[in-house]
């Protein structure tokens, strides 16, 4: 997930003056529903793996109720019920519950859950809550569920500053992600399994050797150390499992890869499957590259190009105090997979859009004695050209220069 301040909600619409509507962005660092603390159930829940600490402010009711359950939806709503019921019994009717939890490891479905039975939830981005920064500052559950209250009460109130929320997905939109993923973390496993084989290769004197070859299994018997000897025997049963893991792997990326063509073929137009198409023309741009480039960011609705800058990570984190002014380097508060992907691009880019207005950008800031450094300049490249994809599947802009494929 990236930062919360960058995933934006759809715009809502308020009126000035009384006459015609004017469009307000809703980026999700602060509430654009007005506040009514006689009204509104504030609930805060405060997750771990064992249980929930659960926290309220109940409309008429002096203290500030506070409970632990185990990890249950159901128990959380009827412990709602009840706090509700209690605020009608002094006189406080309750006309909205609005409800949050910091993002983790339990994701979103509680908060789709609660959406769907007509609760108000929200999920609070843990990199947006201020924290204290002494060095051994005392930390506790209960502790937390003060903070994340405080937090949300601020947010609630429509300032800014306090929290930043995130966009809760779908079912859907959550699962069209995953084909990806698997993918990438089955070319990791690959390379690792590749890579172990290749060092313990280099410890008998043994260079050359591709065991991700189909016919390497054979090939085996054949290796010959810098002795003039055979593989020892604990060697050999050590490459042959991991080379019938190899060739799990393999099949595995194929299968997926298999399952996305078939896909986009049933269903060519509707949809992220338009943009990956549409991506795809884009000559240095394969199926893979532009599939990761829709699910993860460009089929998000984001407020502009800044947001879509920071959500990638891809904006710089300056340090200036009085006269001190320097640069950290790239900020990394967005989505690693993305930036991975897009500095990754970048480099290609460069190699098959050679005489795009981009890649000339590019070269007319590297070349020379007086150039900058290409490895901080494709950063820069990098984030144009993530903005420059953004406008081509949005609105059909297509890069100055840049060479598309004949569609199929």
């Amino acid at each position: 997930m990236g930062r919360a301040a960058e995933v934006v909600a759809p715009s809502s619409s308020i009126r000035t003056d009384g006459g015609c509507p004017v469009v307000q962005v809703n980026d999700l660092s602060r509430s654009l529903a007005a506040f009514d603390p006689i009204s509104t159930l504030v609930v805060v829940v405060e997750m771990s793996k064992a249980s929930w600490l659960v926290s309220s402010v109940v409309p008429g009711v002096e203290r500030q109720p506070l409970k632990k359950l185990e990890p249950d939806a159901t128990a959380l709503l009827r412990l709602i019920e009840r706090w509700r019921n209690e605020a009608v019994r002094v006189g406080r009717p309750i006309s909205r519950i609005a409800l949050a939890y910091e993002a983790g490891r339990d994701g979103f479905w509680l908060a789709r859950w609660l959406i769907a039975r007509g609760i108000e939830a929200h999920v609070i981005h843990s990199a947006s809550v201020a924290v204290s920064r002494e060095r051994k500052r005392a930390k506790t559950d209960r502790l937390d569920a003060a903070m994340l209250m405080r937090v949300f009460l601020g947010w609630l109130r429509g300032e800014r500053g306090h929290c930043g929320m995130v966009a809760i997905p779908t079912m859907e939109e959550e699962d069209a992600r995953r084909p990806n993923r698997e993918r990438e973390s089955l070319v990791n496993e690959r390379s690792r399994i590749i890579n172990r084989m290749k060092s313990a290769l280099a410890r008998l004197g043994i260079r050359g050797f591709k065991p991700h070859l189909r016919k390497a299994p054979e090939r085996l018997a054949g290796l010959r150390t810098a002795e003039g000897t055979g593989l020892p025997a604990n060697i050999i049963e050590e490459f042959r499992r991991d080379m019938a893991r190899l060739a799990l792997v393999r099949e595995q990326i194929s299968s997926i890869e298999k399952t996305r063509a078939e896909r986009l073929e049933r269903a060519p137009d509707t949809g992220p499957h338009a943009m990956v198409r549409l991506l795809a023309r884009v000559i240095g741009i394969g199926i893979e590259t532009a599939d990761m480039l829709v699910r993860e960011i460009l089929s998000r609705k984001l407020r502009d190009r800044r947001a879509l800058a920071r959500y990638a990570g891809l904006t710089g984190s300056p340090d200036e105090s009085g006269l001190k002014s320097r640069e950290k380097g790239l900020a990394k508060t967005g989505n690693a997979r993305v930036r991975r992907g897009l500095i990754q691009l970048a480099w290609r880019f460069l190699m098959f859009q050679k005489d795009s207005a981009l890649a000339r950008w590019y070269r007319t800031r590297t070349e020379g004695p007086s150039g900058a450094r290409k490895t901080t300049m494709i950063v820069a490249l990098a984030r144009k050209l993530l903005i420059a994809l953004w406008r081509l599947v949005t609105t059909g802009e297509v890069p100055d220069g840049v060479e598309l494929r004949t569609a199929a």
